[in-house]
C-alpha cells in the first residue's frame, strides 16, 4: 500500500453524482423512480425539437448506402432527442439546449455522409460514436477521446484505455453524448484512445451493459488502429465497480487495471455503504457469486493491478475487501491512497497511477503465459489464455484451474494440471507458443493422473479437449447431449445478453389471474427494458414468429402453453410440465390456476439459444437505486403464486424455484 503526500489542492471527481444513497433507499414500499421523471419542456422548445427531429430523419434517409459504423454515428442524435421527448427524459432546463446542439450535430454529419465525407472520424479530442447492438438492433453510443498525435493515414497502432463512468440517474443519451462532446475525461494518457462506453445507461457495466463495452470496443477497433496488446480498463465509483468486474472476469484481455473506488461484491458493501440488512434466499446467495469480485480474486494473478481510494471515502471498502483476498494468496494490493480525500482523485495520486499504468502498458498483455489461474462460478467466465473450461461438476460452486506448461527435453512439453469442480477442459496454444518447443508430443499430468497430449505443430501450436469419465481424466471431448456449457448455462438474466425477442401471446385461457399476471409483467419487461437498458425490445406475435428468429435469437415466450402457441407446441420437451390443472416441478405440485412458471432452458427448436418463460431480467425497482444490488434476483426456474401480486423486488411471491444440473434436469 502506498500513501502519498498531501497537498492542498484536492481535484474533484468528475464522476456523475446521483442522490446520496443510504437508508432512506432501503424502504421496498417506497421506491423513487429510476430514471426520475423529467422537467416540463415548454412548448415552443418542443415545438423547435420536433421540426430538427424531422429534419434530421429526413437527411437520414437521404444517406443511402453507407458502412454501418458511419450511420450509427449519426443515428446516436436522433434517437437521444427522440427518447428523451417521448419518454420525459429532460432533467434539467439546460438539457433542452444540450439536445438542439445534438440536432445540429447530427444534421452535419448526415449532409456530410450523403456526400461520402466522415470528418469527424479522423478528429482529435473527444468525439461522440455509435454502433448497432447485436442485443435488440438498437443503436448504441460511446466516446473517444482522440489524442494530439493521432495520424488517421499513418501505420502506428494505439493503446487503449477503457474508461468506466460513475453513476448517474440522469445520464440520459442526450446528457452522456453531450459529455461526449465537450470534455476529455479524468484520464488522457500520451498517445492512448481513450474508450466511454455508454453501458447502457446506470447498470455498473453488468448485463446488456457488460456487452454493450465488448460491442463497443469491437466498434473502436474497426475504426481506428488500435494496438490489442495495449488496452486496458479504469473507472471511478459506480465505474471502479465495473474496473474491478472487467479485471477478475476477463482478466486475460487487458494489460492492466486501474479501478477507483465503487463497490466489488455485494453483501460487505450493502451493509457498509448502504446499512441495509440482507436477507437474501439460499439462491440470491449463490447468485451474487456472479459477479463478486472477490470470489474471483486468484484471477487478478494474471493481470497487473493499481487500485485506488480517497483516505476519507467509505467507497474505499471496494479495495480493502479485494486486498484482503489477495493477501490470503499472498499476493499485496498496489493501492495508491489520496490523503485526506473523499469521493475523489487526489491530484498527486493521479499522476502516480498514470506512471504505474504507462509502464504497464509499455510492458503490454500478458502473451501465451506460463502459467495460468482460472477461478469461476459459472460457465459464463469460463476462459483465461490458453485454457478454457467447458463443463463444470456444479454450477455456483467455486470452480478452479491452475495449469503450467514447460518444454521437456526431446519431446513437445509438459502440462500440469490442477483442477477443482471440473469436468472437462479445453488447451488452445496458439501459433508461435514459446514453450511448445516439439518436436514431440505433450504430456499432461491432471489432477496426478497421466494423459497423452497430441503433437505439437509445425508453427508451435497445439489443440485438445480433456473430459472426465467419472473420475479418470480421458482425451477427447465431453459425450454429446444436452448440457450446461458457455453462453449457455443460465440464469434467466443471461438470455438478455443476447440477442433475444418477445413473444408476445394470441391465444385465450379462462385463468384470467394467470393471464393478467402474465400481460402485466410483459408490459413491465418491454418498459424497464428501455428504462434500464436503453433499448427497444423486439416483439412478435407468436403467430408471426420466423424461422430466422428461433435460429437467431433467445425466444422470451409470455403467457401459457394456451394462450402462446410456440410454448404449446414445445411444452412437452421441458423440464416443467405446466397443465391445465397442475404445475409439477419433479415430485412436487402446485395449482396452475393461480401459479405460473417463470424458467430458462436451451430452446427445443434450437438447442444452441434459449428459452425464457414469463420473464425480463429479474432485478427489479428497488434495486436499481444501488448498483450493487443489481444482480440476478432468480435462478433458472421458479414457480410465481399469484395470490400474492408482484412488487418492486419480486413478480409474485415465490413459491418454489431453484437451479437446474448440469445436464439441464431438475434438481431433486
Amino acid at each position: 500500500m502506498r500513501r502519498l503526500a498531501a497537498c492542498s489542492i484536492v481535484m474533484s471527481s468528475l464522476v456523475l453524482l446521483a442522490k446520496a444513497d443510504g437508508p432512506q433507499d432501503n424502504v421496498p414500499t417506497q421506491v423513487r423512480p429510476v430514471p426520475p421523471p423529467g422537467i416540463t419542456v415548454a412548448d415552443d422548445d418542443r415545438k423547435t425539437l420536433e421540426i430538427d427531429l424531422k429534419k434530421l430523419e429526413q437527411a437520414i434517409e437521404r444517406i443511402g448506402d453507407r458502412p454501418e459504423d458511419l450511420r450509427a454515428d449519426v443515428l446516436i442524435f436522433h434517437k437521444a432527442v427522440r427518447e428523451a421527448l417521448a419518454h420525459n427524459e429532460f432533467f434539467a432546463p439546460g438539457d433542452v439546449n444540450k439536445a438542439k446542439a445534438l440536432l445540429k450535430e447530427g444534421l452535419e454529419r448526415a449532409e456530410h455522409l450523403r456526400v461520402g465525407q466522415a470528418p469527424w472520424t479522423t478528429e482529435t479530442g473527444p468525439v461522440a460514436r455509435g454502433y448497432f447492438s447485436r442485443i435488440d438492433g438498437s443503436v448504441q453510443p460511446y466516446g473517444v477521446v482522440v489524442p494530439p498525435s493521432f495520424d488517421a493515414e499513418g501505420k502506428a497502432r494505439y493503446r487503449l484505455d477503457i474508461w468506466f463512468h460513475g453513476r448517474g440517474e440522469t445520464l440520459s443519451e442526450v446528457n452522456f453524448l453531450d459529455d461526449r462532446r465537450r470534455n476529455l475525461g479524468q484520464f488522457t494518457p500520451a498517445d492512448t484512445i481513450v474508450l466511454h462506453p455508454y453501458g447502457r445507461y446506470c447498470n455498473a457495466n453488468r448485463f446488456a451493459g457488460e456487452v454493450d463495452t465488448f460491442e463497443a470496443l469491437e466498434a473502436v477497433e474497426r475504426q481506428y488502429r488500435i494496438d490489442t496488446e495495449r488496452v486496458g480498463v479504469r473507472g471511478f465509483s459506480m465505474g471502479g465497480a465495473a474496473c474491478w468486474q472487467f479485471a477478475t472476469h476477463h482478466a486475460d484481455r487487458w494489460y492492466a487495471a486501474a479501478p477507483g473506488a465503487g463497490f466489488s461484491e455485494t453483501a460487505r458493501f450493502l451493509d457498509v455503504f448502504q446499512r441495509e440488512k440482507l436477507e437474501p434466499t439460499w439462491f440470491e446467495k449463490k447468485l451474487w457469486r456472479l459477479y463478486d469480485c472477490d470470489q474471483h480474486a486468484e484471477n487478478l494473478l494474471n493481470l497487473p493491478v493499481v487500485a485506488y481510494s480517497g483516505e476519507l471515502d467509505n467507497q474505499k471498502q471496494a479495495a480493502d475487501v479485494m486486498a484482503e483476498a489477495l493477501k490470503s494468496m499472498g499476493v499485496e494490493l498496489t493501492h495508491i491512497i489520496g490523503p485526506k480525500t473523499k469521493h475523489a482523485y487526489h491530484p498527486d495520486s493521479k499522476r502516480e497511477i498514470d506512471r504505474r499504468m504507462d509502464r504497464l502498458a509499455a510492458i503490454g498483455r500478458a502473451r501465451d503465459p506460463k502459467r495460468v489461474v482460472l477461478v469461476t462460478h459459472s460457465l459464463k467466465y469460463n476462459k483465461m489464455h490458453w485454457v478454457t473450461i467447458d463443463a463444470l461438476g456444479e454450477h455456483w460452486e467455486k470452480a478452479s484451474v491452475v495449469a503450467e506448461v514447460s518444454p521437456m527435453p526431446n519431446m513437445g512439453a509438459r502440462v500440469t494440471v490442477k483442477t477443482k469442480n471440473v469436468e472437462a477442459l479445453t488447451f488452445d496454444f496458439p501459433p508461435g507458443t514459446p514453450n511448445l518447443q516439439g518436436p514431440g508430443g505433450i504430456e499432461v499430468e491432471i489432477d496426478n493422473q497421466m494423459v497423452q497430449g497430441p503433437l505439437v505443430g509445425s508453427d508451435r501450436s497445439a489443440r485438445f479437449e480433456l473430459h472426465k469419465e467419472g473420475s479418470a481424466w480421458k482425451r477427447g471431448p465431453s459425450p454429446e447431449g444436452l448440457r450446461k456449457r458457455h453462453d449457455l448455462q443460465g440464469p434467466i438474466d443471461d438470455a438478455f445478453m443476447g440477442p433475444f425477442v418477445m413473444v408476445r401471446p394470441t391465444g385465450e385461457d379462462p385463468r384470467e389471474l394467470v393471464v393478467k399476471w402474465s400481460a402485466v409483467e410483459f408490459g413491465r419487461a418491454v418498459d424497464h427494458w428501455r428504462r434500464q437498458f436503453r433499448g427497444d425490445a423486439r416483439v412478435v406475435d407468436d403467430t408471426k414468429l420466423t424461422d430466422e428468429q428461433i435460429s437467431k435469437m433467445n425466444l422470451v415466450l409470455w403467457g401459457t402453453p394456451r394462450t402462446n402457441a410456440l410454448l404449446k407446441r414445445v411444452a412437452a420437451d421441458l423440464p416443467i410440465q405446466w397443465g391445465d390443472d397442475v404445475i409439477r416441478v419433479g415430485g412436487r405440485e402446485f395449482s396452475a390456476n393461480d401459479h405460473a412458471v417463470i424458467m430458462v432452458f436451451p430452446n427445443p427448436l434450437n438447442p444452441s439459444r434459449y428459452l425464457v418463460l414469463n420473464s425480463g431480467f429479474t432485478f427489479r425497482d428497488y434495486d436499481y437505486l444501488n448498483n450493487a444490488r443489481q444482480v440476478p434476483k432468480l435462478p433458472d426456474w421458479a414457480v410465481i403464486d399469484l395470490k400474492t401480486p408482484p412488487d418492486s423486488r419480486r413478480p409474485g411471491q415465490v413459491a418454489a424455484a431453484g437451479f437446474f444440473g448440469e445436464k439441464w434436469e431438475i434438481k431433486p
